[in-house]
């Protein structure tokens, strides 16, 4: 019995020394993705403009960097947070931990190369090497085009340098060791011929990551088979809005009927020109659906997402919007 025991113990301590190696590889070796390349970046008033474009109405990364008041319906940015940093992602919205969006004016970034910036983007590793929580698309950016990210490096560094030290962000156990396995290497594609609508919409779908909110996720991984066909869920505090809808192609229960002008000017109504913006109370639903942002789309893009959405296999899956606290 006794030597049983002994046995037993050695196979506990074998264990408890492998899981401690892989917890110590994992936390010091990863994520292993390659140093910052060597890059400085021109520039161009064309880089600016395009970065512009693409930081603010496609991939936005304005929109996720900055507070917003979410007493208004679709939830603007705050002028004074522009891209500063600081807005929460806590456990009351779903997430495991308390992230922060992090301040991405020249005030942070001042002293990071654009070789930095380009690995953080496209791999989601920081300056320091440490891995990034996935809440940016990382996995996404790293799929764009070399020259478009290079524009939104270009305007990022235009931007105003607001002081704004962001707290760190605290994941909760084990996915504070999970995380350093999700950063990978950039698969960098060329920007398909914007007149190729199909294939320049799949582009910009890809881009603006719509299948991380227009999908059914499990433990904050896209369901297979789901992609595009809605039911994500996002917690409110007085309940959950499936903002994410089913934007496949289906009759009934996607947008198989909408004509592409309908589905531009869904878009198109949440434009400045347009659009006044609206208070809610408490009681009232928002949307996480960053309208006031993609309405600034151009509507030849707009019309590629359209018709690459026509060509995705339809999902028969319908949504229920608004789900409150009982």
């Amino acid at each position: 019995m006794k030597k049983f025991f002994r046995v037993v113990l050695v196979i506990i301590l074998v264990l408890v020394a492998a899981v401690a190696g892989i917890a110590t590889y994992v936390k010091t070796a990863l994520p292993d993705v390659g140093k910052a390349t060597d890059i400085k970046i021109e520039p161009t008033p064309q880089r600016i403009e395009r970065g512009k474009y693409l930081a603010n109405n496609v991939v936005l990364c304005t929109d996720c960097h900055s507070q917003h008041d979410e007493t208004v319906y679709g939830a603007p940015d705050i002028e004074r947070t522009f891209c500063a940093g600081g807005q929460q992602f806590g456990k009351d919205k779903g997430f495991p931990g308390t992230v922060y969006s992090r301040n991405i004016t020249p005030y942070a970034l001042s002293n990071w190369t654009d070789g930095e910036i380009f690995r953080a983007i496209t791999t989601g590793v920081s300056k320091n090497g440490n891995a990034l929580f996935p809440l940016m698309p990382y996995h996404n950016y790293g799929q764009m085009d070399q020259e478009d990210i290079y524009s939104i490096i270009a305007y990022l560094r235009t931007l105003p340098a607001i002081k704004n030290d962001v707290p760190p962000t605290t994941l909760d156990f084990p996915l504070n060791f999970i995380v350093n396995t999700i950063p990978s290497k950039a698969a960098l594609t060329v920007r398909p011929d914007t007149n190729n609508s199909v294939a320049y919409g799949k582009y910009l779908v890809a881009a603006a990551a719509c299948a991380e909110c227009h999908s059914r996720v499990d433990k904050g991984a896209i369901i297979p088979g789901t992609e595009l066909g809605g039911g994500r869920d996002f917690p409110y505090p007085n309940g959950t809005v499936t903002t994410a809808v089913n934007i496949t192609a289906d009759n009934e229960t996607g947008i198989g009927k909408w004509t592409r002008d309908m589905f531009i000017q869904r878009f198109k109504q949440f434009s400045p020109a347009a659009y006044t913006l609206q208070k809610i109370t408490p009681a009232d639903f928002n949307t996480t659906m960053p309208w006031l942002m993609y309405s600034g789309m151009t509507e030849k893009d707009l019309g590629a997402i359209y018709d690459y959405l026509r060509t995705v296999q339809p999902i028969n899956y319908k949504v229920e919007r608004f789900k409150k606290k009982v």
